[in-house]
């Protein structure tokens, strides 16, 4: 079957089906992501790793072989030192020194490289994702980059050319196509001055001492950017590898690494997939960096459940930029993904091309794989996220009060596990990026006496409360009793509503007034509203 004929087709299953048009008779894939640890690695580097992820669960689900690898580019140098660390003076006095030699500035790690590491590593596995990681520093001390490095070398002036077709200036004449840290201070602050086999000399501008290293048993001497990436491409036989907008423009790095990779070692560059930017709205200054709008994986994972983060980026064309929420619109963001859920199991009717690839979206958002001809169970229980934050505001936090409230949902310990995901997320956010508008507090010997603006339908409402038995009724029927009482009183329901919210949590406006006072307890909201009569 044709790509343009998979039904209803996600991108990453597009994609898989291209790889094997491209490689007939290919049983096993290497896909490759990876980054520098310069700094924090924000929700945004993320879009990189879950790109490849996808990719790699719709090969999977072709029966084909794969092999994730994650490269980390701690052998880099830190060229720059991020504002919003600690050990500021500590961390200037290791400028140009490979990132996985600086100490780590919070203290817990080896180094500052290991420290970005570790704490990406953990958020991603939670969201299901284990690759195979390379940490670059290693392969470079130990030599085995020592044959890269020499092809790279006798082809220099081949390479050279291909980096100036998309230079405004060409290279000079003395560039090298690789970077030496110094053995004595440990920076990259080095002139080749000329090589014999694998031994460089070099002269650095901090020692001002002439050295030499050789790369084959020393390691110290790393290929640049664009020509470090074919050459991993190569000696991996990486089959795809995504890449960001700034490595994706004409004459970019993606595509003088093609030019590379065929000219010097003779090979194709991977299937490549450009994703755009992801940019962050309702963070406020108190997750801001001096780089902008930022926020880390682990962050987000406060916010959102593993699989609704996965689903955020599975329901996206890698190709488009999109924002993620922080503010009213994570609501929206668990409704899509509940409704999309429901789509999966076959509780929400549609279209069927529609259903199909939202389910298929659902399949790639799950953090444990599941295979494509395995049927779905039953239907999880579902705690709508709008509704469970006016429940948890109603009692103020308590997680146990609240699950109280959801008792005839939660029929298992998975329900419980579910529940309490999702409510401590809520409370989280009710506490951090909730605007003041969202939030309430139920009132309670606060509330005055007499201010009641309309006592006569109050006090009927109190009644209805009282008598209406309305915790086994519907919310569309309770809202209809409520405009009955306006409407023999000739009421507006504006006034009338402004009126009871006000009463009951000191604001103009609240949630649903129906489903409110249900939530409060009839019992309980009767109570507080007599208070103002």
């Amino acid at each position: 079957m044709k790509v343009d004929e998979i039904p209803a087709a996600h991108w990453a299953d597009r994609t898989a089906e291209e790889l094997l048009e491209k490689h007939p008779g290919k049983e096993s894939f290497v896909c490759a992501s990876g980054i520098s640890p310069s700094g924090v690695v924000h929700i945004g580097n993320f879009r990189e790793v879950v790109t490849v992820e996808f990719v790699v669960r719709a090969l999977l689900d072709r029966g084909k072989k794969v092999r994730f690898i994650y490269s980390w580019d701690d052998y880099d140098a830190l060229r720059k030192v991020p504002v919003n660390l600690p050990k500021q003076e500590m961390l200037q006095e290791n400028l140009r020194k490979p990132i996985s030699e600086v100490p780590d500035p919070f203290g817990d790690c080896p180094s500052y490289a290991a420290h970005f590491e570790k704490r990406f590593e953990g958020e991603i596995r939670q969201l299901g994702m284990d690759p195979e990681y390379i940490y670059q520093n290693q392969p470079y001390r130990a030599g085995k980059y020592a044959e890269g490095i020499r092809a790279a070398l006798a082809n220099e002036k081949e390479i050279a050319a291909i980096l100036n077709k998309s230079r405004t200036e060409p290279l000079p004449n003395d560039w090298s196509c690789v970077s030496i840290f110094c053995k004595k201070c440990g920076r990259d602050t080095t002139k080749i001055s000329g090589y014999e086999g694998s031994v460089f000399h070099y002269h650095c501008k901090i020692c001002k001492a002439d050295h030499t290293v050789d790369y084959q048993r020393e390691g110290g001497v790393k290929l640049l950017w664009r020509v470090d990436w074919p050459m991993r491409w190569a000696r991996e036989n990486v089959d795809f590898e995504p890449g960001g907008k700034d490595h994706s423009s004409q004459g970019g790095s993606y595509d003088t690494g093609c030019e590379i990779i065929r000219a010097i070692w003779k090979k194709e560059p991977p299937h490549y997939v450009q994703y755009d930017f992801v940019l962050a709205k309702g963070i406020g200054a108190k997750l801001s960096s001096s780089s902008g709008q930022l926020i880390t994986l682990g962050e987000a994972l406060e916010i959102y459940e593993p699989a609704v983060i996965r689903w955020i980026f599975a329901s996206r064309k890698p190709n488009l930029d999109f924002t993620i929420a922080f503010d009213l619109d994570v609501m929206k963001a668990y409704d899509d993904f509940d409704r999309c859920e429901r789509y999966a199991f076959g509780t929400e009717e549609g279209e069927e091309k529609k259903v199909n690839y939202e389910r298929r979206i659902y399949e790639l958002s799950l953090v444990a794989p599941r295979k494509r001809a395995t049927p779905y169970g039953k239907m999880p229980a579902q705690f709508p996220f709008r509704h469970l934050c006016n429940i948890l505001q109603i009692h103020q936090g308590d997680l146990d009060r609240t699950q109280a409230f959801y008792e005839k949902e939660i029929k298992s310990e998975a329900d419980k596990e579910r529940f309490r995901s999702r409510a401590e997320r809520a409370w989280k956010w009710i506490t951090t990026f909730a605007p003041e508008e969202f939030k309430f507090t139920v009132r309670g010997a606060d509330i005055p006496a007499g201010k009641a603006k309309h006592p006569q339908a109050l006090q009927e409402l109190i009644t209805l409360l009282k008598q209406g038995n309305l915790e086994s009724k519907p919310e569309e029927e309770v809202a209809s009793l409520i405009y009955q009482i306006l409407k023999r009183h000739n009421l507006e329901a504006k006034s009338f509503f402004q009126d009871v919210y006000g009463i009951l949590v000191g604001k103009p406006n609240g949630p649903k007034l129906a489903s409110f006072l249900v939530a409060i307890g009839t019992d309980r909201a009767a109570h507080l509203l007599e208070r103002a009569l």
